[in-house]
């Protein structure tokens, strides 16, 4: 098996732990390099939670700190559904000591170093931005852009806007054009990912170590979404990371996607889901996902964890 070299970059988050375990628990993934930003919560916990969630698992992966914020407007979080902490309050074990240095620079030196990497983003899309628009001449490096980003109806930072999106569009803008395959996870597709209870009873019966009982206690603490009656949580991030593990699981089709990056519409993804406007696609867009699939991939390869 050939294994993908990637970067994550990631805000956790909630569901970014749940992805990162998800990610390193799979021998298809060699996660290089993880690069933190503000997101979720601001980069102080951002970065604890990251270097928490890759000791739990006992794996010695670089892990750099990137941008506080976006590359333009105001940086603002979301506690309300990851908490304070951003993990909903469960404390994990300290981790190892962050890798000196900055985010943009890390992932340049990986794509200087390697070609056919693919870039994970399951927050804003800063870090990743900033890489490619400093140096263009490593776009070509790049093997594909996989994102847990937008919405093509309602967002859920605003009533157009999905948080990631929202938080940096002229980044995410940025990386639809940068020329490169780009993948989406969008609020439809992860919201056929729906963490109810029963899902996080059959999660524990599995046993396993430390880090999924961590995931049954972080899924317990996030508080189910009035979007779903109550029924549960779409589990966001961890979609993207399963679409490079088994594909099978999802349909898709290709798309163009615009991004606003001004005004009450600001970090709107436009999503042209039936070529109405003529325009070239920039983006595939997973469509539908096999839940109990995802969810019986998910509880194999966290249950394989320490």
């Amino acid at each position: 098996m050939t294994r993908r070299v990637c970067v994550i970059d990631t805000d956790p988050g909630t569901d970014d732990a749940v992805a990162l375990w998800l990610a390193l628990a799979s021998p298809e993934l060699d996660v290089r390099l993880v690069t933190v930003a503000g997101g979720n919560v601001g980069l102080g916990h951002t970065l604890r939670n990251a270097r928490a969630i890759v000791g739990l698992a006992g794996q010695a992966v670089p892990i750099v700190a990137g941008a506080e914020g976006p590359l333009l407007g105001a940086f603002r979080s979301e506690t309300q559904v990851h908490g304070a902490d951003g993990l909903a309050g469960v404390a994990l074990p300290e981790g190892p000591p962050a890798t000196p240095g900055i985010a943009a620079d890390a992932i340049r030196a990986l794509l200087r170093a390697e070609v056919g990497v693919t870039l994970i983003g399951i927050g804003p899309a800063t870090n990743l931005a900033l890489a490619l628009a400093t140096e263009p001449a490593l776009i070509d490096r790049v093997a594909e852009i996989v994102l847990m980003t937008g919405a093509w109806s309602e967002g859920n930072i605003t009533a157009s806007a999905e948080f990631n999106a929202w938080s940096d569009p002229e980044a995410l803008a940025m990386l639809l054009e940068c020329g490169r395959p780009v993948t989406l996870a969008t609020l439809e597709l992860t919201a056929q990912a729906l963490v109810t209870r029963e899902r996080i009873d059959a999660l524990r019966a599995a046993g396993g170590g430390a880090c999924l009982d961590a995931t049954a206690r972080i899924m317990s603490g996030v508080p189910p979404s009035r979007r779903f009656a109550h029924r549960g949580h779409p589990l966001h991030d961890p979609c993207a990371i399963a679409w490079l593990i088994d594909p099978t699981l999802f349909t898709h089709r290709d798309v163009h996607v615009h991004v606003e990056c001004g005004g009450v519409a600001r970090g709107r993804t436009v999503v042209d889901r039936w070529d109405r406007s003529g325009l070239a696609p920039n983006a595939r867009l997973l469509d539908t996902l096999d839940a109990e699939g995802f969810f019986s991939l998910l509880t194999e390869r966290l249950a394989a964890l320490p």
